[in-house]
């Protein structure tokens, strides 16, 4: 294949949107939260073992997230995880609803 049969598509920075998932932002969102949990773990050193020490959520909540097995998960849950995690969090989400292209971003 060369150069010239390459076509570059622009994502519109979520990929469950791109890809046509019905339930494209919620999953973004569960992902982005997912992230900055795995972050904080990293950040911090802690195993699962000890995350679930600290938090009281299960060490197995935490090993899925960190394989990325989101489907048991809602949104409050992750949001409750990761503020257990981090007591300095501030999550903010802006949802822009009633436009074609609803989106929701969390930052």
């Amino acid at each position: 294949m060369s150069e010239s049969e390459i076509e570059l598509v622009e994502g519109s920075g979520n990929v469950f949107r791109d890809l046509g998932d019905p339930e494209a932002d919620l999953k973004h969102a569960k992902a982005v939260l997912a992230a900055r949990i795995i972050m904080t773990l990293d950040d911090r050193a802690l195993s699962v073992r000890k995350a679930s020490a600290l938090t009281d959520f299960a060490a197995a909540d935490f090993s899925r997230i960190r394989n990325a097995d989101l489907g048991r998960f809602t949104l409050d849950r992750l949001m409750k995880m990761l503020a257990a995690l981090d007591g300095n969090l501030r999550i903010t989400l802006h949802v822009n609803a009633g436009r074609q292209d609803e989106r929701a971003l969390v930052t």
